[in-house]
């Protein structure tokens, strides 16, 4: 048995004999280089709670859980703190010897947006196992904004793992001496003997100003904000939504608890394009962060010199000290069945994020009328 995620032109097949359909049909841009974008239908539901639907379908569980149905045809808001799920127009129509896994697209946590994939019978969110078929759904949560929505909408993405394709540190070594995966800011690569790996590739927060986070060093969300339409693209004011944070003194910030924030990575990251990486939280061990919301790097991301990482990172609990530099997440990488036709950043894909610093979501622009800083 081949072990590796399916690459872009392995999920066109998918879709072209029939295991992945729609109405409307899938769009050649939903195709990633290894992963597939999945769209809101027509109706959303209003739920008093999220659920796990591992002894019932779906829509079983909606019946018990409904407040209220909406159409989402012509858009709707989701409210801060409320509980949507919502049908989604791909459904896997053949059993597939592929795991399913999903994560939120990279401008959904970038928004705040708490979202994961559920299945008919599955007891575990973000995922489908091999063989299954049927519907699929997303539940979503607005954390920090309220967010208007609307049918043909992209949250998230799915990708199909063969086996076990996940490099142990061994191999991620052995990739590493072949050629490097992290930069410095000036763009030279870290030898193999500075870097950390440790159930993946270790990389830390970046809270000073180096030649690429030439300003603000992080964003934090603001509280009772206006809603941000999720379909209008370099159109709202970045500072009616985040509070800029400046260089911390000695390099050390205070993050508060339940607060929401953007930083930068440390370094910059380069993903080979026979590969394809997830972010991880570093160790439960260092505090009751979550780091990250988008975890998935397709293949080619970084391009030959690297590109910053982006992290979510809302504290739980405690206020919690960080530094700059502090090993904050990892990068576990996957062998790829082989090399996607198109890589990331490549063929007009709407690669928004290759290249960048600190962004924030591409729904964001600057008040001098650029795009959203970073």
């Amino acid at each position: 048995m081949q072990h590796g995620i399916l690459v872009r032109q392995d999920i066109a097949a998918l879709i072209a004999g029939g295991s992945l359909v729609s109405n409307p049909a899938i769009a050649p841009a939903q195709i990633q280089p290894a992963s597939l974008d999945l769209r809101l239908a027509t109706l959303g539901y209003r739920v008093r709670s999220g659920f796990l639907p591992e002894t019932a379908t779906v829509a079983e569980r909606l019946e018990e859980t409904l407040l209220y149905r909406f159409d989402l045809t012509d858009g709707a808001v989701l409210e801060r703190g409320h509980c949507y799920v919502f049908p989604l127009l791909e459904r896997i129509a053949k059993p597939l010897p592929y795991l399913v896994r999903a994560n939120p697209k990279s401008s959904t946590g970038r928004l705040d947006l708490f979202t994961r994939l559920l299945a008919d019978r599955c007891g575990r969110f973000e995922q489908a196992p091999p063989g299954y078929t049927g519907p699929l759904f997303l539940e979503v949560v607005p954390r920090s904004f309220p967010v208007r929505v609307r049918t043909g909408l992209s949250l998230t993405q799915i990708r199909f793992v063969a086996g076990e394709p996940l490099l142990d540190d061994d191999a991620l070594r052995a990739e590493y001496a072949r050629a490097p995966l992290l930069f410095r800011d000036d763009g030279s690569p870290i030898p193999l003997a500075e870097v950390r790996i440790d159930g993946g590739l270790c990389m830390g927060i970046a809270l000073r100003r180096d030649r690429e986070v030439t300003g603000p060093v992080g964003y934090e969300a603001r509280n009772y904000t206006a809603i941000v339409d999720l379909d209008a693209l370099d159109a709202h004011d970045w500072q009616g939504f985040f509070r800029a944070i400046p260089e911390p003194s000695r390099g050390r910030l205070i993050v508060e608890p339940e607060a929401f924030y953007i930083f930068a990575s440390k370094q910059r990251v380069r993903i080979p394009r026979h590969l394809a990486a997830e972010m991880d939280a570093y160790d439960v061990g260092m505090g009751e962060l979550r780091t990250n919301y988008a975890g998935f790097f397709d293949n080619g991301f970084g391009g030959e010199r690297g590109t910053r990482a982006v992290l979510e990172v809302r504290p739980h609990d405690v206020p919690f000290l960080v530094e700059d530099g502090q090993v904050f997440f990892k990068l576990r990488f996957f062998q790829s069945l082989r090399e996607p036709s198109v890589a990331y950043g490549e063929g007009g894909l709407g690669s928004h994020y290759q290249g960048q610093a600190l962004r924030l979501s591409k729904h964001f622009r600057r008040t001098d009328g650029g795009s959203a800083p970073g």
